[in-house]
């Protein structure tokens, strides 16, 4: 139902390809730098190399993301059109229509904006053709040292420090990746579900209208679209999300100090930026449910600045000890919830050691 040829198309148009300068910083240096560090300050220990890091253009992005998305969809969406009988082909004209413009807007428009990926198809089994990739967009990043006012070395290894960790994660946790592409798996499950049941035309309730004047006026556009138990699946993914990228945040600030000066500034920085929106950037941001990724980083961030200030960080390597010690988002709000259920008091395990930088210029 999606043409993913023409998803791209819109989706490269939209993008654009940014007018900053990209920067010059040396990728590969400062991912070593970068994964030493997470390493010796996580207590993560990689079961395999981690991937180069690539500097790419938005076209480049687009490119990946379109492909990832098509090995996510299409097994869903080739289902549900085998269910439509007779209507298959005028259903798939019209719905092609629609899907494949919206997968390329939303796909476009976060090609303006992300800085770097760690790109991981979420299927069960490891795609062997579409290895993890650490991606950085390097017009966004020029784009985003000018609007900051940063110093380009300070900023390149600040966001490297992030992407980086989020490759420590799914390389030195091996559960993880089984783990979140399962809960993905549900909620195509439960799609395809909903896709193949018969639709009944008629007219609204009061009350179902009111629900989604609600939701609109909220931003929740997920909960407009979603049964009770896809939201409780919802729950699970916003949580291991929250998790996985407040953990990155925090790491990132965490073993920075030494080599970025300006680190407060540059925080700042970039949460005024993920904050400070023209009207229609907020608005589109809403409906693609880009501040849930804003919650989910300052959640995420709290939840594992506070484990660190009350037990060290080797209280926060608990997280990762198995799927049932991940955080709900209740204890992602009440951090102490989540030492009492997960870690007794007399269970709280020591304080990796702080690394020392490998070489004097390694970041530079």
């Amino acid at each position: 139902m999606i043409d993913w040829v023409i998803a791209q198309r819109i989706a490269t148009f939209v993008a654009g390809t940014g007018d900053a300068e990209a920067p010059s910083a040396d990728l590969s240096a400062l991912a070593t730098e970068a994964e030493a560090r997470v390493v010796a300050y996580t207590g993560l220990k990689p079961a395999r190399p981690l991937p180069p890091p690539e500097g790419i253009t938005r076209k480049e992005w687009v490119s990946s993301n379109i492909d990832s998305m098509r090995l996510l969809l299409d097994p869903v969406l080739r289902r549900a059109g085998e269910n439509l009988g007779t209507l298959k082909p005028a259903v798939e004209i019209g719905m092609g229509i629609v899907l494949s413009t919206e997968v390329g807007v939303v796909v476009g428009y976060l090609g303006q904006r992300v800085l770097g990926q760690y790109e991981l198809v979420l299927l069960d089994e490891a795609v062997e053709d579409r290895p993890p990739r650490l991606l950085f967009v390097l017009p966004n990043l020029g784009q985003a040292v000018h609007a900051f006012g940063a110093e380009e070395q300070q900023f390149m290894t600040w966001v490297t420090l992030h992407e980086v960790t989020h490759a420590v994660q799914f390389a030195g946790v091996p559960w993880l990746h089984r783990h979140v592409a399962g809960l993905v798996r549900e909620l195509l499950r439960s799609a395809e579900v909903r896709l193949d049941a018969p639709r009944k035309l008629r007219i609204p309730s009061t009350d179902e209208v009111k629900r989604v004047l609600g939701h609109l006026r909220s931003g929740d556009l997920i909960s407009i679209v979603t049964t009770i138990p896809e939201r409780e699946t919802l729950d699970r993914v916003q949580a291991v999300m929250a998790v996985i990228e407040g953990h990155a945040e925090h790491v990132m600030d965490a073993v920075a100090p030494d080599l970025l000066p300006s680190l407060p500034k540059l925080r700042a920085a970039l949460d005024r930026r993920r904050r400070s929106q023209s009207g229609l950037s907020r608005l589109v941001a809403r409906l693609l449910g880009l501040e849930l990724k804003l919650r989910q980083y300052e959640q995420g961030k709290f939840f594992c600045d506070e484990i660190v200030r009350e037990r060290g960080p080797g209280a926060l390597h608990h997280v990762w000890s198995g799927p049932e010690a991940l955080p709900t988002l209740a204890e992602l709000r009440d951090p102490r919830a989540w030492l009492a259920r997960t870690m007794p008091r007399q269970l709280s395990p020591g304080r990796p050691e702080q690394p020392r930088r490998s070489t004097p210029d390694a970041a530079a």
